[in-house]
């Protein structure tokens, strides 16, 4: 027969205790293992919410030079266009070059009007016609999709000059729009949407095609990105990923020929 060992008080209590403190120390493990569970899986749904909002918003927003052309550049306007946009033939089948400022730094660029014909007059018609003086460029996206938006007189994405064109003329079939590429905006699924807000790509990016196709090429900046990558690297206000730009951003001094 087994011989009984008889406990003081004061072990039985350690004992006691101790059982007491390996299972609360259990519980915290599991409870900070859980916790760091739901925060990586947290992070990795902000991640991707924020990606996907940047490709969603860009349906409804915003596009390189040398990628071939989704669409077939045209001569004249669509019959969906009315009398107030530019005629296409302004464009002259050419290049122009031109150069704008934003804040003090000065940006020179290259309009297209060979592959992307109406969208090319239609900037070259709004510079000419000083639409573009003062206006603030109101969208910045810093991540997936790195541009800056510009060309609303009203600053708040909903402005324009007056009408919409269209159709959507040397996009990139690949979707990469290479830094400094001028591309048009346009609402999502309408490539007969185009006005006067335009974006400018900071670095390399990713913007898919949707129902309608891609973005309008109509430029790019030949120097002077460093405007625009000033105006990044200050980020967006409330340190979201996309919307206004905590560094003011002007255009003044536009100009094409």
């Amino acid at each position: 027969m087994a011989k009984q060992v008889k406990l003081s008080k004061a072990a039985a209590e350690r004992i006691k205790n101790y059982e007491v403190k390996t299972i609360a120390e259990n519980d915290t493990r599991t409870t900070r293992k859980k916790d760091n569970r739901n925060s990586i899986l947290i992070s990795l749904v902000a991640v991707v919410v924020a990606v996907a909002a940047q490709f969603t918003y860009f349906s409804a927003g915003p596009g390189s030079l040398t990628a071939t052309p989704t669409t077939t550049p045209t001569s004249s306007p669509t019959s969906s266009n009315s009398v107030s946009v530019p005629d296409a033939s302004i464009s002259e089948n050419r290049e122009w070059t031109g150069s704008m400022t934003l804040n003090a730094t000065k940006m020179d660029f290259i309009v297209d009007g060979k592959n992307a014909p109406q969208a090319a007059a239609n900037f070259i018609s709004l510079v000419k016609s000083g639409f573009y003086e003062g206006v603030t460029c109101h969208r910045l996206t810093t991540a997936g999709i790195y541009v800056l938006q510009c060309g609303d007189p009203d600053a708040t994405g909903a402005g324009g000059p007056g009408y919409e064109f269209g159709p959507i003329e040397n996009a990139p079939e690949d979707a990469n729009y290479g830094a400094g590429v001028l591309a048009m905006a346009r609402r999502g699924g309408d490539g007969n949407s185009q006005g006067s807000q335009f974006f400018i790509v900071y670095s390399n990016s990713t913007i898919p095609s949707d129902g309608a196709g891609g973005y309008t090429v109509f430029g790019r900046l030949t120097d002077g990105l460093q405007g625009v990558l000033s105006v990044a690297a200050k980020g967006v206000e409330g340190g979201a990923s996309d919307g206004k730009p905590v560094s003011p951003a002007v255009l003044t001094s536009l100009s094409v020929k």
